[in-house]
């Protein structure tokens, strides 16, 4: 098995965690990144593989797919033992809506800082304005968090057992607090959930290589 993976991708991270937990061997080929061009020139096998150009692209057998999502719910049906969605069509459905959540609700603010760890814009104006939409990303987030914290209320994960919902929302918000966005002290369900998470050794392991790419690839952080 093959995985076609970004150093600093969460999409890809995610997939990379739900290998390990499943303890399935792959070979991962980091595609080529930097701050100033993103992912180009695109990969080839990346490019030929998914019309967006975009990680993580797995490669299994005869079988070439695309998409965090789609990839994770391929993994749990080829290999199902350890299960990473409950069993019940009802929890399943909660779990792909935590998920969900994490990349495309919760995400949208986390995106305004991604700035954060790029090269300051030599145009002071468009800096500024980077600026401004990372405040707004910010009071977003905020507002996900106090929403999160209810919802897990006082459960040790999203779905009662770790799953799929945890290890997309887990890497949501690492990359929140990466940038510097806001603090989870408020919120002492959400944050003690977090570092639960991040001592399982398929996550600490992401969370260290995801730092020394930042330390080879990401500017001091911008405020």
């Amino acid at each position: 098995m093959r995985l076609y993976s970004g150093p600093l991708s969460l999409f890809s991270r995610k997939v990379e965690i739900a290998l390990c937990e499943k303890d399935i061997d792959f070979e991962r080929v980091e595609v080529a990144f930097t701050q100033d061009e993103g992912y180009r020139p695109k990969h080839p096998a990346v490019a030929a593989a998914n019309p967006k150009g975009q990680v993580p692209v797995l490669v299994d057998g005869d079988l070439t797919i695309f998409d965090s999502t789609v990839i994770l719910e391929y993994l749990e049906d080829a290999y199902p033992a350890p299960p990473l969605y409950p069993a019940d069509p009802r929890g399943k459905a909660r779990c792909r809506l935590v998920e969900l959540d994490a990349d495309e609700i919760l995400f949208a603010d986390v995106r305004r800082l991604l700035y954060r760890t790029e090269p300051p814009l030599a145009d002071a104006g468009h800096q500024k304005a980077r600026q401004e939409e990372g405040q707004r990303g910010e009071k977003g987030i905020l507002a996900h968090y106090r929403r999160l914290e209810e919802q897990l209320g006082t459960r040790d994960y999203f779905c009662g057992v770790f799953t799929v919902a945890d290890i997309g929302m887990f890497m949501t918000i690492h990359y929140a607090v990466r940038t510097n966005g806001p603090p989870l002290d408020a919120f002492p369900a959400l944050a003690a959930w977090y570092r639960r998470i991040a001592t399982r050794p398929s996550v600490a392991r992401v969370v260290e290589e995801i730092a020394e790419a930042d330390r080879r690839l990401s500017s001091p952080l911008s405020p």
